[in-house]
């Protein structure tokens, strides 16, 4: 599959629930929400492309008048809990993860993300955020290597307010210059 047909099968996915969120609106919140927390869920975020729904509903803010902070804090929040909740079925059941599908089916992700963790520690939380196979392995390898809670938490939850920024801002920004 080249990059013109993973983009249209990613806004083919994507485009119907920007489309409901743009319907409708109060839902928009603890839509983002869910989605930022699959997205940063060790296991979901390896398969959907909810990344592609959070920059179109950052677009809405502008063209429909989202209240951008609602939107941001929902996407920090719900990024976050899937990171910590990724780190807790790390520290929980440890190795037995790498079992599970989608791990399963890809047996080199959680090595290369403990590796990264090893190597960078806290700071591997925050730029693993960024990093799509990353963001699903860092968290559970901090959980994997029993990384104290607290550094980790505070990586994880800076990390999930600049990450949901950065997916926001572009399209928030860019939506003022969209015709129509």
């Amino acid at each position: 599959m080249d990059t013109t047909q993973l983009m249209q099968q990613v806004m083919e996915q994507a485009g119907p629930v920007i489309a409901f969120v743009k319907a409708n609106e109060r839902w928009a919140g603890p839509i983002v929400f869910a989605l930022a927390f699959g997205e940063s869920l060790a296991f979901v975020s390896l398969f959907l492309p909810f990344w592609a729904m959070l920059v179109g509903i950052g677009a809405l803010v502008t063209i429909s008048g989202l209240d951008f902070w609602t939107i941001w804090i929902s996407a920090s929040l719900g990024a976050a809990l899937g990171d910590w909740l990724s780190y807790w079925l790390g520290s929980h059941f440890q190795h037995r993860v790498a079992g599970w599908w989608p791990l399963s089916k890809y047996p080199q992700l959680l090595p290369r993300g403990h590796a990264f963790f090893e190597r960078w520690g806290w700071i591997a939380v925050v730029v693993g955020r960024f990093s799509g196979p990353l963001r699903a392995t860092v968290p559970l390898a901090a959980g994997i290597t029993r990384m104290p809670i607290i550094p980790f938490q505070l990586a994880n939850v800076g990390s999930a307010f600049l990450w949901a920024g950065s997916l926001m801002l572009p399209g928030t920004y860019l939506a003022q210059y969209m015709p129509g």
